[in-house]
């Protein structure tokens, strides 16, 4: 591996935690530099852009989802759902107002199906609204105007009138072709991510995916093995615990030497997802030993650092921090080349060398926090984790 070293920084950098809703998210806030724009560095060609511009009605729109061929609300995000039951019903209330909606956008695929991306909660709240009936819908509270004349209602409840009017309520949608490149549909979709509570970067890559990738991802996070080493992330609200999967697969497909011809960690993860979309790239047999490997690499990692697992760890500091993606990457792809007898062997003397790399080097610190979508910081983070796996022998 090319060796490439970052410039080293003047001191450590601080751990921060991902929160939701107040809620810790057992991951670590990944940060960028002041001056990094991934839009400059990958600018887009105007003619690759392909939008057509269509309208709906509600109820129009109602018979497209639950027509799964038509229109598709991403399996497995409603139980994501990150809207509190207060922005739920104040939609609802914003509708039966006749205040206009935002724009949705869709994406569509080459046999006239469409993904809902940005719009997904919106139009999930309102699909379990009208269609969910006493099992998925729910009652209208915390009103701001309608005051007493919904308020508690479920939609079965509601006057005629109200029912026609959220029937009739005309949406404006945005919808991508399906010849406009998925990096830039991608990219389409960061920009313009909108809503109470904007989607990241990997529910918009599950929304823009297909049911294969999809069910990869569910499948490598559900195992003992993974929830093991990461202390129960699987089935992550935020869908971060897919995310370390496909930065796993990703790496395990192309390698650091792959990365460096994409040079950024958005693209590099839409082209994994895109290559276990399609079983002419990544075969059943490939599945199945990536899959293999996954979880042997979660075992290595359980085995070798225990709670500390893909978490920063200096000396003298025995408090468990939340994981962070960086070192999950590295030390995944790199104990998945181990035996667990070689690794028993040896677990003190690597836990020692990787705790004083995450102590005294601050360029190692420093690829693993800020920027890590960087190519120097790839490689040296590569690099030095590799290193620090074969020590004792």
């Amino acid at each position: 591996m090319t060796s490439l070293t970052p410039p080293e920084p003047t001191e450590p950098p601080e751990v921060r935690e991902e929160y939701f809703n107040n809620e810790p998210m057992g991951i670590e806030v990944e940060k960028e530099a002041d001056d990094e724009n991934p839009d400059i560095a990958r600018p887009w060609n105007p003619e690759q852009i392909r939008v057509n511009t269509k309208q709906f009605s509600l109820r129009n729109i109602l018979d497209l989802i639950d027509d799964d061929a038509s229109l598709e609300l991403a399996p497995d995000f409603q139980r994501n759902q990150v809207w509190n039951h207060g922005q739920k019903s104040r939609l609802i209330e914003s509708v039966l107002l006749q205040i206009p909606l935002p724009a949705f956008y869709f994406a569509e695929d080459a046999d006239g199906r469409m993904r809902v991306v940005d719009g997904l909660q919106r139009l999930s709240t309102i699909h379990d609204f009208v269609r969910g009936g006493t099992t998925s819908g729910f009652h209208l509270k915390g009103l701001e105007y309608l005051g007493e004349a919904v308020e508690g209602k479920r939609f079965e409840d509601l006057p005629a009138p109200w029912k026609r009017r959220l029937h009739n309520t005309q949406i404006i949608a945005h919808v991508i072709d399906p010849t406009t490149p998925p990096d830039v549909m991608y990219d389409i979709f960061k920009r313009i991510n909108t809503g109470g509570t904007p989607l990241n970067a990997q529910e918009i890559r599950h929304c823009m995916s297909r049911d294969r990738s999809r069910r990869i991802l569910k499948e490598m996070t559900s195992t003992a093995a993974f929830n093991e080493a990461t202390n129960n992330l699987g089935g992550h609200r935020r869908m971060n615990d897919r995310e370390m999967a496909l930065r796993f697969a990703a790496f395990w497909l192309d390698g650091p030497e792959g990365y460096r011809r994409v040079a950024a960690m958005d693209p590099f993860l839409q082209k994994a997802t895109a290559k276990l979309d399609s079983p002419e790239e990544v075969d059943d047999a490939q599945v199945a030993a990536l899959q293999d490997d996954f979880a042997k690499a979660m075992r290595n990692a359980r085995l070798v650092f225990g709670d500390h697992a893909f978490r920063k760890w200096s000396l003298g500091a025995d408090w468990r921090l939340p994981i962070n993606r960086a070192l999950f990457e590295v030390w995944a792809i790199t104990l998945a080349r181990y035996e667990q007898a070689d690794l028993q062997r040896r677990k003190q003397a690597i836990v020692d060398t990787a705790r004083k790399l995450m102590t005294e080097d601050y360029i190692y610190l420093d690829a693993i926090t800020t920027s890590t979508g960087g190519i120097t910081k790839v490689f040296y983070r590569f690099e030095k984790t590799a290193h620090a796996a074969e020590a004792g022998r």
